[in-house]
């Protein structure tokens, strides 16, 4: 039987994040072959993993980043099955390195993120997959979302729960951080009334009819009312409509244009848990 030393133990338990007695043992099982054992813990993350299939991942960690040229944002949730998972520090670091992975290569979607090589070794694939096995709880990339444009501002809610980026039509580090916040804050339903979702605005409008049928209107003034009431469902729930947060006497849109002329926002992507 092969000796396996302390340093041995250390070295693979740094490089797959599991536990010390469990690395002895892989590196036992695999007769002192490192690769072998780093095989073995893997395998054993796909076991784990394939029996949490079924399990929920309402938990987790969100975060967002731009390049360093704040044209490409990224926002990531990397969820879990319990919130004393979520703060760990080592769960933090590692949607900390999926997201930094995510931007370095502008990842466009979910599928393009997880097929990157997150250490040279592993795809972000198999490494969620691995460190189901180190962790025992289910790993998934709940959200994901990118914003490209002349400038992406970032931010991300105290607590790591929630996370949004913004795209502006110029550079304004201030003015994007705080239409992010409000992004956070708001949660609009879309970045201006011409991207709201049709279906949305037939909901809106017929919900508008029947309330002012109830109201006892009269049948032929109901159009006109439900449209009024879609005019203020667009005020409070379009981002560059809402009333800005720091001063609700004027809208984002005019916020912006406030901060220099033509600056407008063209994009924002929210992630939050269970959003």
């Amino acid at each position: 039987m092969a000796k396996i030393t302390a340093a041995e133990v250390n070295k693979l338990r740094k490089q797959t994040g599991a536990g010390m007695m469990d690395c002895k043992k892989a590196l036992t099982e695999a007769e002192g072959d490192f690769d072998k054992a780093v095989d073995i813990l893997r395998k054993k993350g796909q076991k784990v993993a394939a029996k949490r299939a079924d399990r929920e991942a309402t938990e987790g960690c969100v975060l967002a980043g731009t390049n360093g040229e704040n044209t490409f944002g990224v926002v990531v949730s990397l969820n879990c099955e319990t919130d004393f998972v979520a703060k760990n520090d080592s769960f933090v670091e590692l949607t900390n390195s999926i997201l930094k992975v995510a931007i370095e290569n502008k990842a466009q979607t979910k599928e393009d993120l997880l097929a990157l090589s997150l250490d040279g070794n592993l795809t972000v694939a198999e490494k969620l997959t691995e460190q189901t096995g180190v962790i025992g709880e289910k790993l998934e990339i709940g959200g994901y979302d990118v914003v490209e444009a002349p400038y992406v501002a970032s931010y991300i809610h105290p607590g790591n729960k929630l996370a949004t980026v913004v795209g502006l039509t110029a550079e304004a580090e201030e003015a994007g951080r705080n239409v992010a916040m409000q992004a956070a804050a708001m949660n609009p339903v879309a970045l201006n009334r011409d991207e709201v979702p049709q279906d949305v605005i037939d909901r809106e409008l017929e919900v508008g009819k029947d309330l002012a049928r109830q109201e006892g209107k009269p049948e032929e003034m109901l159009d006109k009312i439900a449209q009024g009431r879609l005019n203020k469902f667009f005020k409070e729930n379009t981002l560059v409509d809402q009333a800005y947060i720091k001063d609700n006497k004027q809208s984002v849109s005019k916020y912006l244009g406030s901060v220099a002329k033509g600056l407008e926002a063209t994009k924002f992507r929210r992630v939050g848990l269970g959003v």
